[in-house]
């Protein structure tokens, strides 16, 4: 597979800046990538950013069948002149599309325990990608990103950390959550300012919490402000009165910091919570 750098020059293409295009260039690294996400040859992935095929390439070999999604029209032709022998077996489907609106359940053919997501997510668009594998949960085997290192942190922190925050929360309710290993910038072309790290998400047998709108209000609620105390914090959910009995019943200190409880008392309070007021739900 020739390098991104020689791909662009070959299709007289360029980095784009807005689409946050920085292309995994270490071939080695995208065959670590590929062996996290297809554990077992009857896989299908839904790849999120195709970019000019390194992770494709690597994914092909191992799995039955890649749903490879870019937004990038210039892209497109690249891919398919790449990957003829691919699309022309049904082994690859190549979609032009933005991920964030790509019906996951509809592009997937076989069971939830074959069903992959992974992808190197563009740093603005991380967030919501990752919102979107959340909301997959248990409907997928396993979902594997490349991401910048902050982010990964983030994901796979524990409580009482300074990385530990809601997006922590939200994540690690549906998904045991690894941080795998780190790439460094030097990986990429372009080469980006920061370096970054592949986590691999793999579903919870139970989740802790579904991501109700009250389990969502608890949440961000607790790290809106983090010098707040959570009594503090919380305030605006419900009286005085009201918290702290629901407290109490779940055993959650609320002159406690948000970044001191773990995700499983976030999701007894917020139940707990949703029940008081009537069965709002969690």
């Amino acid at each position: 597979m020739p390098s991104p750098k020689a791909l662009l020059e070959r299709f007289g293409l360029r980095p784009k800046r807005s689409f946050g295009q920085n292309f995994l260039a270490d071939a080695h690294l995208a065959a670590r990538i590929a062996e996290l996400a297809a554990p077992h040859r009857d896989v299908e992935v839904l790849e999120l950013g195709a970019g000019l095929g390194s992770l494709t390439a690597q994914l092909l070999p191992r799995v039955a069948r890649v749903v490879a999604v870019e937004r990038d029209r210039d892209l497109i032709a690249p891919l398919q002149e790449l990957f003829a022998v691919a699309l022309g077996a049904g082994q690859l489907e190549l979609l032009e599309a933005d991920a964030k609106a790509v019906d996951f359940e509809a592009v997937f053919r076989g069971p939830s325990r074959r069903r992959v997501i992974a992808g190197n997510l563009p740093y603005q668009l991380t967030g919501p990608l990752l919102e979107r594998a959340v909301a997959a949960g248990r409907g997928i085997r396993r979902a594997v990103f490349l991401v910048q290192k902050e982010v990964a942190d983030r994901l796979a922190a524990q409580p009482r950390s300074p990385d530990y925050g809601a997006l922590t929360v939200f994540a690690q309710a549906q998904f045991e959550v690894e941080r795998a290993f780190l790439v460094r910038r030097g990986a990429f072309y372009p080469q980006p300012n920061v370096d970054s790290a592949v986590v691999v998400f793999e579903p919870r047998a139970r989740s802790l919490s579904e991501e109700t709108p009250v389990f969502r209000q608890v949440v961000k609620a607790a790290f809106a402000g983090r010098r707040k105390t959570l009594r503090n914090a919380w305030s605006p959910l419900g009286e005085r009165g009201v918290l702290e009995e629901v407290a109490r019943a779940v055993g959650v200190d609320l002159d406690a910091r948000g970044e001191t409880l773990s995700v499983a008392q976030f999701a007894d309070f917020a139940r707990a919570l949703a029940e008081r007021r009537g069965g709002a739900g969690c």
